[in-house]
């Protein structure tokens, strides 16, 4: 389609780990599918629901972080608890007190001026009519068993028991594609998602019916609908887009708009995801006393508004980060990458199962031969200034608070290379500049010589001058890019491939990226490519012009990758749409003074079970104190000088073992930890974790205890 440029990529076939799709070119006219992909055979919200059905359930307005499919809300405040003991004991005995008084009544042991029947019989002037006097009789017996009912069972809490014991069962039975107490959109009403309504309210009546038919003959998926609904969109920001978005319409389909790479969706989708509002569901909250009554038993949710605010994962091994909290953000992601909404970078350790290759569009993988695809290590920039900042905090960002001097010492090597050969230098060629080998230094200035080029030849100068300080930056710079001058990454890192380089400015495209780093044998590697994959990240979605694509960075081992510009960046993420997912398995992995800047850079806070009460103490200060009510009961022991008094408290004491007290409750407010560092390490169930959340419209959520498996 012409009108969507941004979305396009080339090559047709998702990528691999042998893949060979190439890096997608700048915005340009995509070509037309010839032949619409087959429709997906996967559900699109759970087995059984059609979408029809799924786009027809409420979702209701709710907080942040709140599931909104069926979403059922609860009261704010938790109504005053009745004992069960005193609940069943007043229905039992306003069930009797009503047996009673109907036995009076039925057996005439009450006056006659006090008989409904009598009054009744007057009012209406009775005949002999036995079919007359039996309808009056038992209309005035159905009127007082009425009345007997609702006056009784009031007093007897009976609407209690039932909500308390009955309806649950009642709910368990219930199917749970449709929740209790929720009407479903009416089908074929103006207002049914199934008829595009949205569409017939513009005229395009063509359309609609195009599309409600596909919805009919179950052609479309949940994937299908929200990506021809982001082209509505833009269609509704450039009006000229309308013809265009008609003819694909009618003529595609369902298949209208597809991805670059011809898929409608993923294979093996595990979580719960609702395209409608871009949710992925991760956890139920827990029925906790900690957890605020009105977010008890309701699903917890993450979506793009939210991780704009950047989300940070502390848990140690085994917690449940990768299965229950990054596999399903990932997989949502991919799914609106899919549906042109979103732009999606996984880095995690070769071995990860975060998702198949087939979910992805490239598949890097730095060390490994069959990798058909390599990193850019200049972030696919132009000026020798920005290249060398970002290589800098890449490879000294974690050592240095003065990054300024390592990529002042890069600039003045990478310059001149780039002004004599016209591409930067590959590792090989960088270690050598950078250690100070004579015969690279003296080529580049020989070359820069005979072509006169003055500036860079002053750059050159300065870098010699600087090499002989006994503090040189140089040095440190040429251990650390030795990491990667190994032979296991010889065929990585080149300049001189361009089809073969991917770049994080590609993220202006809904691009599926999963970058597998060689923790194994190459750790240190490792986290050189994670900070330079972040810092290239950081930079790309900052300096975006088109920021309509929601671009995430998803980090599954963020070790050693948080630096005091990483967290200036990522505080900067919200307002360029965009965010990064850190997870770590401790605080520890990050140095002290950036533990707190860390925590308040970021909007969204997950703690598992397991962490440490050292770890738990910088969440529970992130998370600030509140206001609550506390009951202190005092006992005070009875003493009496009357005789029978006495007895009475000495009976007592030999029966019950206790001596008689009186009580004394004081109420009072003091301000406690919403999670004390303590609780966090030893109360924190196995598969649960305590999150807050923040959207980058400024709503917060408290801190809530998650069963990440519900």
């Amino acid at each position: 389609m012409e009108m969507e440029g941004t979305y396009d990529a080339r090559g047709a076939r998702p990528g691999g780990t042998g893949s060979a799709r190439p890096v997608p070119r700048p915005a340009g006219p995509p070509p037309m599918p010839p032949v619409v992909p087959p429709v997906p055979a996967h559900a699109p919200a759970a087995a059984g629901t059609s979408v029809a059905d799924w786009l027809r359930t409420p979702r209701p307005e709710a907080e942040p972080g709140v599931w909104r499919l069926g979403h059922r809300p609860r009261p704010e405040e938790e109504p005053e608890p009745v004992p069960a003991r005193r609940l069943f004991a007043g229905a039992l005995i306003s069930g009797l007190c009503a047996l009673l008084l109907w036995s009076l009544y039925d057996n005439y042991y009450i006056p006659y001026w006090l008989d409904p029947h009598y009054w009744a019989g007057a009012l209406v002037k009775l005949s002999d009519n036995a079919v007359v006097k039996a309808v009056i009789v038992g209309a005035v017996d159905a009127l007082l068993i009425a009345g007997m009912v609702v006056f009784f069972g009031r007093l007897g809490n009976w609407p209690e028991i039932g909500r308390r014991y009955l309806l649950p069962l009642v709910r368990a039975r219930r199917p749970r594609h449709a929740p209790p107490g929720l009407a479903p959109v009416t089908a074929g009403g103006p207002d049914d998602p199934a008829e595009w309504p949205q569409l017939r309210r513009a005229g395009q009546h063509t359309a609609a019916e195009r599309l409600s038919e596909e919805v009919r003959a179950g052609r479309m998926n949940d994937v299908d609908y929200a990506r021809i609904r982001r082209a509505w969109y833009s269609v509704q920001v450039d009006p000229q887009r309308l013809g265009a978005f008609v003819d694909s319409v009618v003529r595609q389909g369902a298949g209208a708009f597809t991805h670059p790479s011809g898929g409608r969706d993923l294979p093996g989708r595990r979580a719960r995801n609702d395209l409608a509002t871009n949710q992925v569901r991760i956890g139920t909250a827990a029925d906790h006393p900690r957890n605020p009554y009105a977010r008890r038993t309701t699903g917890v949710a993450l979506e793009p508004a939210l991780l704009g605010t950047s989300l940070l994962a502390v848990g140690p091994s085994g917690s449940g980060k990768t299965v229950r909290l990054v596999r399903p953000v990932v997989e949502s992601l991919c799914l609106q990458a899919l549906a042109n909404r979103a732009a999606v970078v996984a880095v995690t350790a070769h071995g990860t199962a975060l998702a198949s290759d087939d979910a992805f569009d490239l598949v890097i993988a730095p060390g490994r031969p069959e990798s058909a695809h390599d990193l850019d290590l200049y972030g696919g920039g132009d000026d020798p200034d920005e290249a060398a900042r970002v290589l800098a905090e890449a490879l000294v960002g974690d050592l240095t608070a003065d990054g300024r001097r390592a990529a002042t010492a890069l600039a003045q090597l990478i310059g001149p290379y780039r002004g004599v050969h016209g591409h930067f230098p590959a590792v090989p060629e960088l270690r050598d500049l950078l250690g100070g080998a004579p015969g690279a230094l003296d080529g580049l200035r020989t070359a820069l010589e005979a072509a006169g080029d003055t500036s860079h030849l002053r750059e050159l100068d300065a870098r010699a001058r600087q090499s002989q300080r006994a503090d040189d930056v140089g040095a440190l710079l040429a251990d650390r890019i030795a990491f990667l001058d190994r032979p296991a990454f010889a065929g990585f890192f080149r300049t001189t491939e361009p089809g073969r380089q991917f770049s994080l400015r590609a993220v202006e495209h809904p691009l599926r990226v999963r970058i597998d780093l060689p923790e194994r044998g190459h750790a240190e590697a490792s986290r050189i490519i994670a900070r330079l994959v972040l810092a290239q990240f950081t930079e790309a979605v900052l300096s975006r012009s088109d920021r309509s694509l929601f671009a995430c960075l998803v980090l599954d081992d963020a070790t050693h990758t948080v630096t005091p510009d990483s967290i200036r960046a990522v505080q900067r993420l919200r307002s360029a749409h965009a965010g990064v997912v850190l997870a770590l398995r401790t605080l520890e992995d990050v140095p002290e003074p950036l533990r707190g800047p860390l925590l308040g850079a970021v909007g969204c806070r997950v703690a598992f079970a397991g962490i440490g009460p050292w770890d738990g103490g910088r969440f529970a200060e992130s998370w600030g104190k509140e206001w609550v009510q506390t009951r202190d009961v005092t006992n005070r022991q009875i003493v009496s000088d009357e005789p029978l008094t006495k007895a009475l408290h000495f009976l007592r004491r030999v029966v019950t073992g206790r001596t008689a007290t009186a009580e004394a409750v004081t109420v009072r407010e003091v301000e406690r930890e919403r999670w004390s560092g303590s609780e966090l390490a030893h109360s924190v169930p196995a598969g649960h974790a305590v999150l807050s959340l923040a959207s980058v419209r400024g709503e917060h959520t408290p801190p809530l205890l998650v069963d990440l498996g519900n």
